[in-house]
């Protein structure tokens, strides 16, 4: 069995370490919802989430789980300010996210052109014992 990890951007930069498929890494998981990530990665892929990686606490010692990584993409979404929007604050672009898989997730991303570097999607198996 597999489960998705949602890890954002500003998690990786301010206490990630890199990591890749076949490595086994020690994460507080949070349950995601189907919503939570829909507006950078769209509906669909948004409700193959099953967890988001929480550097910060709030999700208790009783939620550290050690998984194998099988697969990272990196995710890069557009962001403008929606037209008509009396607000400056910028927002993911409907269908203009980009996945792109990667050997290894690092702590720095290259950008890519027009996009924004927001997370990684992470396909791991849990490790028992």
């Amino acid at each position: 069995m597999t489960v998705t990890i949602w890890i954002d951007s500003w998690q990786m930069e301010c206490c990630g370490e890199s990591f890749g498929p076949g490595e086994v890494v020690a994460w507080q998981l949070v349950e995601a919802g189907a919503e939570d990530h829909a507006d950078v990665v769209g509906g669909r892929r948004a409700a193959e989430i099953d967890f988001r990686e929480e550097h910060h606490g709030g999700a208790g010692d009783e939620a550290v789980a050690a998984v194998k990584v099988v697969g990272v993409e990196e995710v890069h979404c557009r962001y403008e300010i929606p037209p008509g929007s009396t607000s400056d604050v910028r927002q993911p672009v409907p269908g203009a996210t980009e996945f792109v898989p990667v050997g290894r997730a690092e702590k720095w991303v290259e950008e890519r052109p027009g996009l924004e570097f927001c997370g990684y999607l992470v396909t791991a198996e849990p490790v028992v014992g």
